[in-house]
């Protein structure tokens, strides 16, 4: 983390990417969190756009910047480069769309491989969207069990009908936040370790 005050703790920007396969409703997702609203609105999102939310998790003001990142393949390489600097990943698909579930494994490597440092256990969590639609292919079953292997939280939302959206969002918030203040603790306790090998001194009372 740069410039970290003293502060840091108490007023932290983190900075959330969503990615997913092609009209998985990741817009949609985040209009609902951030606007409580429905977007219903169809055009492809090209490359990124960026949403703010202010919310409070453990007595901390965190305002997420949100990247709401275009699904097509031909944006994927220009996609990837938003990866860099992210707190937290939220990994969704439509679970009426048996090939965006299948299309997970793709996009979490590709978001894995490009975050530096490489850390397996990267805050993220997985969205299986549009379960107010009767036409299902991706069971609950079939996502957690995917999940469970991989260790990420998984949540069944609705855009539509505002169903885990909140919670999904705020359970990636509370992820990054411990995974920023680890970061944010180990780079103050580094920067007091300025003394060459400090070797105990002999203390006779």
């Amino acid at each position: 983390p740069q410039g970290l005050s003293m502060d840091a703790s108490k007023k932290v920007d983190l900075k959330i990417i969503i990615i997913g396969a092609l009209g998985v409703g990741k817009t949609s997702l985040l209009h609902q969190y951030v606007h409580k609203m429905f977007y219903e609105d169809y055009r492809t999102t090209l490359g990124a756009s960026i949403l703010t939310k202010v919310l409070m998790v453990d007595n901390t003001s965190l305002k997420l910047q949100i990247w709401d990142t275009g699904g097509q393949e031909r944006f994927r390489s220009m996609v990837s480069t938003f990866y860099k600097g992210s707190d937290g990943c939220m990994l969704a698909f439509d679970v009426t769309d048996r090939e965006s579930f299948e299309s997970l494994d793709n996009w979490r490597d590709d978001f894995l491989e490009k975050v530096i440092p490489r850390e397996q256990d990267f805050p993220m969590v997985v969205l299986g969207n549009k379960i107010d639609l009767c036409d299902r292919q991706v069971s609950k079953e079939m996502a957690s069990a995917w999940c469970k292997e991989k260790d990420i939280p998984y949540f069944e939302v609705s855009a539509k009908n505002n169903i885990n959206v909140a919670e999904a969002f705020e359970t990636l918030a509370k992820q990054a936040l411990a995974t920023y203040k680890g970061i944010y603790e180990s780079y103050l306790t580094d920067s007091i370790k300025l003394t060459p090998s400090d070797k105990p001194k002999k203390s006779c009372c």
